[in-house]
């Protein structure tokens, strides 16, 4: 208990010493938190993605489709349990910087596959039932005052024209990870019109859905598909849901390499800082050091104390930095939009920086404990400080 007050009154001995160093030690906490939610975010619909779930795309590239002739075929593969389809829209609400992700999808196939989209049944009927029908994500009905039974007007860019949609349910996320950002509607509304207005692209998709019954049958199931169309004009490539997204991410991956590295680089930075606060701490507790010694107090008492005031500032600064992480975070989800549909902080966050600020106070002290423990006695008591 008087090792514990002693570390204490130390460490706030010079309070605005101290005060710069936690700050500091908070900034880089919440820095490096920041990023690597960032990094989280980004890898967010990967690690969302369910073991179960595969993507059957174009072999050539995602922006060449797939005939719809091709579920029946899907379905029969051995190991199959469904099959739901999906093609991006990419239209435009009332402004281009309204940017959200649009589907047509398949309707009840489709949402069988992701349970994780819960909406009362009474809305998820209505939706299969109106053509025009749309199903909307709780953070983007937010944002832009969705409400059921609102009318949607999307202008189309891969297909021309004014397309309105009505908001039949809105649909929340099984877990903090589901994406809520994404709007969905009916496939068949949009082929029909496709048909009189340019037929020759009518009945094409762009990638298929395929649930499975067992996860370790991804590799040979996905095999038996791509096989079933080799040499035809749509050849194909399947692979899990997982990968499918690692896809995306890998186009942006120099990005994200470098958050990473700035990440660490903060935390580099700061721990040279606490580094040389304790140096200078310790060097002006030269001749206490001595006294301590003359007293009978070990190099293992002399290394606890040190170590301890260390420990204790860059805990102070750790926990400021996360409490203060978790608003910060929330405040740049909400700026963001549908930007990032999934923002949060991971328990695995606050675990590192935890473990960052230990490490930053173990080794900021590792210095100036050699230099206090072998401090020669009267060398020490002629030290000014």
């Amino acid at each position: 208990m008087y090792l514990l007050k002693l570390i204490a009154r130390n460490a706030f001995r010079h309070k605005l010493r101290t005060v710069l160093t936690v700050l500091g030690l908070m900034v880089a906490t919440i820095s490096f938190g920041f990023l690597q939610t960032v990094v989280d975010a980004w890898y967010a619909g990967a690690e969302g993605a369910a073991a179960t779930t595969l993507v059957t795309r174009n072999a050539t590239s995602l922006v060449f489709p797939l005939p719809l002739s091709y579920e029946a075929r899907i379905r029969a593969v051995d190991g199959v349990s469904g099959v739901g389809y999906a093609n991006w829209f990419g239209g435009v609400y009332q402004d281009p910087k309204n940017f959200f992700a649009q589907f047509a999808i398949s309707g009840k196939s489709y949402l069988d596959i992701y349970p994780d989209y819960l909406m009362p049944e009474a809305d998820r009927a209505a939706f299969l039932r109106d053509r025009k029908g749309a199903i909307v994500g709780r953070k983007l009905a937010e944002q832009y005052g969705f409400k059921v039974g609102d009318i949607i007007p999307i202008k189309g860019t891969i297909y021309p024209g004014t397309w309105e949609f009505v908001v039949r349910a809105i649909y929340d996320g099984a877990k903090t990870t589901t994406n809520t950002a994404t709007m969905f509607f009916h496939w068949d509304y949009i082929n029909e019109a496709i048909k009189r207005q340019a037929p020759r692209r009518a009945n094409q998709i762009g990638v298929y859905v395929v649930e499975i019954r067992q996860p370790e049958d991804a590799a040979s199931i996905s095999a038996a598909i791509d096989a079933t169309f080799r040499n035809s004009l749509a050849e194909t490539l399947t692979e899990t849901e997982k990968a499918f997204q690692l896809g995306f991410v890998s186009m942006s991956e120099a990005i994200v390499v470098a958050i990473r590295v700035v990440s660490f680089v903060v935390i580099v930075i700061i721990m040279a800082v606490m580094a040389n606060t304790m140096a200078m701490s310790a060097r002006e507790r030269l001749a206490e050091y001595a006294t301590l010694k003359v007293l009978g107090f070990g190099p293992g008492f002399l290394t606890m104390l040190i170590f301890g005031e260390s420990l204790l500032l860059a805990m102070v600064g750790c926990l400021l930095g996360v409490a203060l992480l978790f608003p910060l975070a929330a405040g740049f989800a909400k700026l963001m939009g549908t930007m990032f549909p999934v923002f949060e902080v991971a328990p695995l966050t606050v675990l590192q920086q935890i473990l960052a600020a230990l490490a930053v106070g173990a080794i900021a002290a590792i210095a100036p404990t050699l230099r206090a423990t072998r401090v020669n006695i009267v060398e020490g008591l002629r030290s000014i400080g």
